[in-house]
C-alpha cells in the first residue's frame, strides 16, 4: 500500500515538474515520497 502511495505521488511530482506548477509543492511531493518509500522497506524487512 505505501509503495503505491509514493508511487502515485513521484508520478504526480514529476506531472507537475514537467508542467512547470506548483512552485514548492513539488519538492515537497518528491521528499514525501521518497520518505514513504524508504519507511516501506524499513517496515519490509523488519518482517522477514
Amino acid at each position: 500500500m505505501l509503495l503505491w502511495i509514493a508511487i502515485v505521488i513521484a508520478v504526480l511530482w514529476l506531472l507537475g515538474f514537467i508542467g512547470n506548477i506548483g512552485g514548492g509543492l513539488i519538492h515537497l511531493l518528491l521528499v514525501i515520497a521518497v520518505i514513504v518509500l524508504i519507511f516501506h522497506f524499513i517496515r519490509g524487512r523488519s518482517r522477514v
